[in-house]
């Protein structure tokens, strides 16, 4: 039986980790998962550089960072998540790949990260640690929605889940992900999928395509659906995959969209290619599975 039984919420004392920490909580009281906070320390030499410091000095430094580093990790959300079974951990070296490597090496069932959109150009970068992490992970990846101004995430249980699809060999393992979770909260669930442009050379035309095309799709996501053994309206539309992704996010209230991660481009639509894309301008909190 599928289960969260450890989340991994990285720290990085911003205020996006801290809205990402509702997320955690939320899920860890639901799951009576164990929630491990983690904050990586980069070496000193990445800040300093290694001839800027003698090596005693280094090490005193180094050593003076991370006790004042674990002393804020004790302190982050100490009172908001004082009912939850927390483990406090900090390492040191690179941050994506520790975070990955303590992931596969704990067993983690999911990882909590924030993203970060600061600035004018906020929709156009997605933070580069949570984005090696999306690419490296092995479990899903939970990361918190990409705009300034956010609304708080998770405040409250998850009322409806969009689940967006490829159609590729990633799908099947993305519905299911996304009824398990829609059970656990009872919640309503739609399959979407999103028909890119017709070929050049549509022997029939664009709108005759669309409409064979559309049928295709109609009866995959129903398999999809039954396979998953859940209840799920399905929605498909037209256009540019992330835009129409997230529109639909936006229309429908979701409360989180399940995509799948590190699926092959299908003939039916590009999801991989257009994840990051999705992450950015997401309305709600994106689940990569």
């Amino acid at each position: 039986m599928r289960s969260l039984s450890k989340i991994l919420l990285p720290v990085d004392f911003s205020e996006r980790a801290v809205s990402a920490g509702s997320c955690a909580k939320l899920l860890a009281q639901h799951f009576h998962a164990e929630l491990i906070l983690l904050h990586v320390l980069p070496p000193v030499q990445y800040e300093y550089g290694p001839a800027e410091f003698g090596g005693a000095l280094l090490s005193d430094l180094y050593a003076n960072r991370a006790a004042l580093v674990k002393q804020d990790l004790n302190l982050f959300l100490a009172d908001e998540l004082a009912d939850l079974r927390i483990t406090r951990v900090t390492k040191e070296g690179d941050p994506a790949q520790e975070i990955v490597a303590f992931a596969h090496q704990q067993g983690v069932d999911l990882i909590i990260m924030p993203t970060h959109g600061y600035g004018p150009f906020r929709r156009f970068i997605l933070g580069s640690n949570t984005a090696k992490v999306l690419h490296d992970a092995d479990c899903p990846v939970w990361t918190g929605i990409h705009m300034e101004n956010a609304p708080a995430a998770c405040a409250a249980p998850l009322g409806h889940m969009l689940c967006a699809v490829d159609l590729g060999p990633q799908s099947e393992r993305a519905v299911a992900w996304a009824a398990w979770l829609q059970k656990e909260f009872n919640a309503r669930l739609t399959l979407l999928h999103v028909i890119t442009a017709a070929p050049e050379r549509s022997e029939h035309g664009e709108a005759s395509w669309r409409m064979q095309v559309g049928e295709a799709v109609e009866e995959e996501l129903t398999r999809l659906r039954q396979s998953a053994g859940c209840e799920a309206e399905i929605l498909v539309e037209a256009g540019d995959p992330a835009q129409a992704i997230c529109k639909a996010a936006g229309r429908l209230g979701s409360d989180a969209l399940v995509i799948g991660r590190g699926s092959a481009a299908g003939v039916y639509g590009r999801l991989r290619t257009n994840a990051y894309a999705i992450i950015r301008q997401s309305p709600c909190p994106v689940v990569s599975v």
